[in-house]
């Protein structure tokens, strides 16, 4: 029977949501430099108090998400998210009416911008947006922290081990295939029907998802779409040959011939042979909350990424601002044409890479093929790629196209790195608790980008008002600053593998 391929098609729906994930959040940064700034007279360290909490909001919720999807079920989760943070990406669009109700001698949302820069109006402008964009980021971010715990569980589902890295760098490609996306629709939607209409019409995507995700998604042993070959083929983790082979096995297995699990999770081999049914995934014990804090795996995972998810969320958020910095801001050609080749790089290097554990390691049975430890030996090749960010500054003077070229290779490097740790989750610990660990992991992610993004509004304003007094490796004022988040961002990833590498370093899973 040829096999159907319907897990590509969830993958699809996963890349489909990861995307518009990522579009959601770009459109506050793509309108903050020309824009949201002027409007709401906001300066780099409102910005960054934003986008900081946003990190931290996001974390908290990722603790609690995996859980939740856990047990709310992968369906009904996923559509949850997804409904939340839709919702909170189309609120954004009514600040700045709602600005005008609390802040006095403004009558309407032509006259924020209007407002004398640095009077007392100006400042009570900025303070009230400033609490009204954090409310819709809250919920912005509730919604979003669903999304990659439940993509990782549906990728756990639908493929086997050995596939899982590449499907995941697929989905995952999602976010920067969303940032790619972004300078091409967003600016220009902000520009002709104004910033408000961006969030609205980005943010209503996500409701068109819903749709058929409600259509399609099962899982795979109750699938429509799903054939019996297939289905041995996804579950080929799931049912390993037991120890003891007797003929009968081995005879029935010769026939090749793949039969649909039923209920009980007995293939035709093993009922045969009198084999115990193996546990499905659905009937698995998912490992206490708590006690998933004992396990160096966990702790693993977590470091990994709490040092490197806020290297890439600085890029995500600051990009469009430092190409403003250069002289070309997201509503030019030119800033646009940065933007979208900074990302297409990002998204070609990462999707490609991604694959590289099996293609070099796995295929040919390096470390006897052993998934895990393929995966960290290519983790440890892309914790190399962000080093570029090392001469993105000093580049940036002799053209802005470096800048755009280096910081796509370090974002590519990250993004083939963050498919590869998420896939570490699937090798170590059963499917049942696989989201709830895979939220903690993004809740540590979290709180190091509310530290980064917290962080550089603060260090690029202080760089600014202090200029020339204040200098780092040979620049002064905010170019400084930027030189110093360069130089983190750059080595983070070599940081994180060296610990991970300590507390697991080898290949350990959780037995239950």
């Amino acid at each position: 029977m040829k096999m159907t391929k319907f897990r590509w098609v969830i993958c699809a729906m996963l890349f489909v949501a990861t995307t518009v994930n990522y579009l959601d959040r770009q459109v506050l940064s793509l309108t903050f430099p020309d824009f949201i700034k002027p409007e709401f007279h906001w300066t780099d360290d409102n910005y960054g108090t934003i986008t900081a909490w946003f990190s931290l909001i996001y974390a908290v919720a990722c603790l609690f998400a995996g859980k939740f999807i856990d047990w709310m079920g992968t369906k009904k989760g996923y559509l949850w998210s997804i409904f939340v943070w839709s919702v909170g990406a189309c609120l954004h669009a009514a600040c700045g009416i709602a600005t005008c109700w609390f802040v006095k001698d403004v009558n309407s949302v032509e006259a924020l911008r209007a407002v004398q820069a640095g009077s007392a109006t100006a400042a009570a402008i900025a303070g009230v947006s400033v609490w009204l964009f954090l409310g819709c980021r809250a919920i912005l971010a509730l919604g979003e922290a669903g999304n990659f715990p439940a993509a990782i569980k549906v990728t756990a589902e639908y493929f086997p081990k050995k596939d899982r890295a590449f499907a995941t760098s697929i989905f995952n490609s999602g976010a920067s295939v969303g940032a790619l996306a972004a300078p091409l629709t967003i600016p220009p939607l902000a520009k002709w029907c104004g910033w408000e209409m961006a969030f609205i019409i980005i943010g209503g995507a996500g409701f068109i998802w819903m749709f058929f995700w409600q259509w399609l998604y099962t899982k795979p042993e109750k699938s429509k779409f799903v054939n019996e070959s297939e289905l041995a083929y996804v579950s080929q983790d799931d049912n390993e040959k037991p120890a003891v082979a007797t003929e009968k096995v081995e005879a029935t297995e010769k026939v090749g011939v793949a039969h649909k699990v039923g209920v009980a999770g007995v293939s035709p081999a093993n009922a045969a042979a009198g084999v115990p049914p193996a546990a499905s995934p659905s009937d698995e014990k998912p490992i206490s909350f708590f006690k998933c804090f004992t396990f160096r795996q966990t702790w693993s995972f977590i470091v990994g990424k709490f040092f490197t998810d806020g290297v890439w969320w600085f890029y995500l958020f600051w990009a469009p601002a430092y190409f403003k910095e250069l002289g070309h801001g997201p509503v030019t050609g030119m800033g646009q044409a940065l933007i979208f080749t900074l990302y297409l790089i990002v998204t070609v290097v990462s999707i490609y890479g991604c694959k590289l554990p099996t293609i070099i390691f796995i295929d040919k049975g390096f470390f006897g093929g052993n998934p895990y430890m393929c995966r960290m030996r290519a983790m440890l090749i892309f914790a190399f790629f962000p080093l570029a960010a090392l001469v993105t500054q000093p580049l940036a003077g002799v053209s802005v196209w470096f800048p755009a070229c280096l910081i796509g290779l370090a974002a590519a490097g990250h993004q083939a790195w963050s498919a590869n740790i998420f896939s570490t989750v699937g090798d170590m610990f059963p499917k049942s608790t696989i989201a709830s660990v895979t939220g903690m992991g993004a809740m540590a992610g979290g709180l190091g980008s509310f530290i980064i993004q917290k962080g550089a509004g603060k260090l690029f304003t202080y760089a600014e008002t202090q200029g020339q007094a204040f200098s780092f490796l040979g620049y002064a004022g905010k170019p400084a600053g930027y030189m110093i988040v360069f130089c983190f961002c750059a080595v983070a990833y070599l940081i994180a593998w060296c610990i991970m590498k300590t507390l697991v370093p080898r290949y350990s899973p959780i037995k239950e």
